[in-house]
């Protein structure tokens, strides 16, 4: 079967030609109170990320060119001129002959620099040696290598998580357009249907699609509003379901496609 010819398929494209969408109004809201909506627009990153060039791992920084002729036959040995330790606001001059002790998050410079690691070399005192070349940029994570600025990091409709908070809070973003949550009216329907808090009796059933369905819609960013178990009575369901859709921006409907041959809840659509 293919797509065009699927039921439904057919079935939700007609759904969605009939339903009058709409869109709901973007908050802007502080970061702390974003978990679980919506983004309203794209995110691009006001700066990049890294936002500096910086070591990842503990060692020494020189310049790249030293180290070309270095080899077991033909050490080449470095003085430790100083160190620069995360927090500081900028790299000094590697002077020729010298190596900067650094450790992960350390401040460094463009240009041909690489990171001896601590197990790359060989210290004594004040000197370190090594006995082989390193490549330009080695352990040096490059100013916007993860994210350059103007990228967009989130797009419109993301819903978010944890995840998605720290990236934004990384970024020194604190205020996000999200859309405003729907409020969402969920109705189960059945004269069956018993809430899953009371006890058992003979021709029951528990009440379970209210609860997995809440959660989805909580999930999804939604504000989930239990209607109630409705039931089958079409004039008092009807009647209820215009009231909800008085207040509410979607209503959900558990059940109650089928009540006496009757298709109970496409006559509903149709009736409101």
């Amino acid at each position: 079967m293919t797509e065009s010819n699927n039921p439904l398929v057919e079935a939700q494209e007609r759904y969605q030609s009939a339903v009058p969408f709409r869109t709901l109004p973007v908050l802007t809201q502080r970061l702390e109170e974003v978990l679980g909506n919506t983004l309203a627009e794209d995110i691009q990153a006001p700066i990049d990320a890294p936002p500096y060039h910086r070591a990842i791992a503990e060692g020494f920084v020189v310049n790249t060119e030293e180290t070309r002729t270095a080899s077991e036959d033909n050490p080449v040995t470095f003085k430790i001129g100083g160190e620069i330790l995360p927090g500081d606001e900028q790299c000094p001059e590697i002077p020729p002959g010298q190596g900067f002790a650094v450790v992960t998050g350390s401040i460094l410079k463009s240009g041909d620099y690489s990171v001896v690691r601590m197990w790359d070399c060989e210290r004594e005192g004040a000197h370190f040696t090594v006995t082989r070349p390193f490549p330009p940029r080695f352990f040096i994570e490059d100013q916007g290598c993860d994210i350059a600025r103007g990228d967009i990091v989130l797009k419109a409709g993301t819903v978010l998580g944890p995840t998605e908070i720290g990236t934004l809070a990384s970024l020194g973003i604190q205020q996000v357009p999200v859309m405003q949550a729907p409020r969402i009216t969920l109705f189960s329907s059945g004269n069956e249907v018993i809430p899953y808090t009371e006890p058992m009796r003979p021709g029951a059933i528990w009440d379970c699609n209210a609860p997995m369905l809440s959660a989805a819609i909580r999930q999804e960013g939604g504000i989930p509003v239990f209607g109630g178990i409705m039931k089958d009575d079409f004039e008092q369901f009807v009647e209820a379901l215009k009231q909800a859709l008085a207040q509410s921006d979607m209503v959900v409907i558990s059940g109650g496609t089928a009540v006496g041959g009757r298709d109970f809840v496409a006559d509903m659509v149709r009736e409101v």
